[in-house]
């Protein structure tokens, strides 16, 4: 009956089958690949010992001696698969230190690749017109300040003196209004100590938040206009990465989930923190938005890496190397180059998920544990081939 896998399981055994074509036409009669043939698979069931064309011509079955890494031995593992995730990855937050006033700076005393942290010092303007504002400001304010109180003084003495009958009434509401008008006044004070305050503040360009210092656009002595960008700064110790998954593998994305990543030789773990909730109607793919703490800056903004979604985790179960699986020439159905004793058999096989991170497939059905398979490229190979692993005795017995 049809084997059906994963789509990228297709992609892992056309690469594989390329390195076997060149046997692809000739078979024994039994329709397998034969001794000293690139076997491919026909869809018939192997049989172990079977000799191939040689051995049926009476010629000894060729031979192959393996090293011990070209045999992987069939076992229950533990295989974790999902969507896969490539692009680069970006700081969580970038942020544009820009100027508050106009005017010559006089000091800048960072640099880019330096570590600041909130409120720190970055750069400084001519203050000299600000800080004789703000001084102004500060009299004023407390001019104000001793108005009203007099105001208040001389409105209590009228009313007292009124009520006795020793002043007109004129005197009286004239001392009456000079109080709400001091308070006015005072207002004005306080409002206008606050902007030269902020003025006075502005002349000192501070960082907004910690972080590394990405870009520096501005020199010592220059005259910046109101609104012109100075610094950018780079919040790094969180990366994102902002990744596109086909829509069919949407909803086996979830907020939460663990993402395996490789970026710079390295691995490393994060989560999917935001799924988009619409499809890209030109890409027919979902943005999922994956955050990976990053402490110390180990990883740099920019870095590609590739990662995949964990969607399911099995356990128990068991695991081929997909260095292992060849392709059928004629039907597309996946085998191993299964090790009987010594002698090359063919065994077809069923797979299910994939873990492209270990480089393992699940296998369903075709192997059992402890059956030894050959991996990589190692040359010619068929069935009913004999073959010897360097290092183990000479006398280990057939299956």
């Amino acid at each position: 009956m049809p084997v059906n896998f994963p789509l990228r399981i297709a992609r892992i055994l056309a690469l594989i089958t390329a390195t076997a074509v060149a046997g692809a036409c000739s078979k024994d009669a039994n329709g397998l690949p034969p001794a000293g043939a690139t076997g491919q698979a026909s869809g018939a069931k192997p049989t172990a010992g079977a000799s191939g064309g040689a051995a049926a011509a009476g010629r000894p079955s060729p031979s192959i001696t393996l090293a011990a890494t070209d045999v992987a031995t069939i076992a229950p593992s533990t295989i974790e698969s999902g969507a896969a995730l490539t692009g680069d990855l970006r700081p969580i937050e970038t942020i544009d230190v820009r100027a508050r006033i106009e005017g010559d700076l006089t000091n800048v005393y960072v640099r880019e690749g330096h570590q600041v942290v909130a409120g720190q010092l970055l750069a400084r303007f001519e203050a000299d017109e600000q800080e004789s504002s703000q001084k102004s400001a500060e009299a004023d304010l407390a001019a104000a300040r001793t108005d009203l109180a007099n105001a208040q003084w001389t409105f209590e003495q009228d009313a007292s003196l009124f009520k006795a009958g020793a002043i007109a009434e004129r005197d009286y509401k004239i001392a009456e209004q000079a109080v709400p008008t001091s308070r006015a006044r005072l207002a004005a004070a306080e409002a206008r100590i606050r902007a030269t305050g902020n003025q006075a503040r502005d002349t000192r360009v501070v960082a907004p938040v910690t972080g590394i210092i990405d870009k520096r656009m501005v020199e010592g002595s220059a005259h910046v206009a109101k609104g012109a960008p100075l610094f950018t700064i780079v919040r790094n110790g969180t990366l994102e990465l902002a990744a596109a998954v086909p829509a069919r593998q949407a909803g086996e994305v979830r907020v939460g989930q663990t993402v395996h990543f490789v970026a710079d030789a390295k691995r490393f773990d994060g989560r999917v923190a935001r799924v988009s909730p619409t499809v890209d109607p030109s890409t027919r793919a979902i943005t999922v938005y994956v955050e990976i703490p990053n402490p110390g800056g180990t990883l740099r903004g920019g870095t590609f890496a590739t990662g995949r979604v964990v969607s399911r985790t099995l356990t128990n179960v068991l695991t081929v190397p997909t260095a292992a699986l060849k392709q059928s020439q004629e039907d597309g159905k996946p085998f191993v180059y299964r090790l009987d004793g010594k002698t090359i058999n063919v065994a077809l096989v069923q797979l299910g998920a994939v873990d492209e991170r270990q480089g393992i497939a699940q296998v369903t059905a075709g192997l059992q544990a402890g059956d030894r398979v050959i991996i990589g490229n190692v040359g010619t190979l068929g069935s009913g081939m004999q073959a010897t692993v360097a290092g183990e005795e000479k006398g280990t017995k057939k299956r």
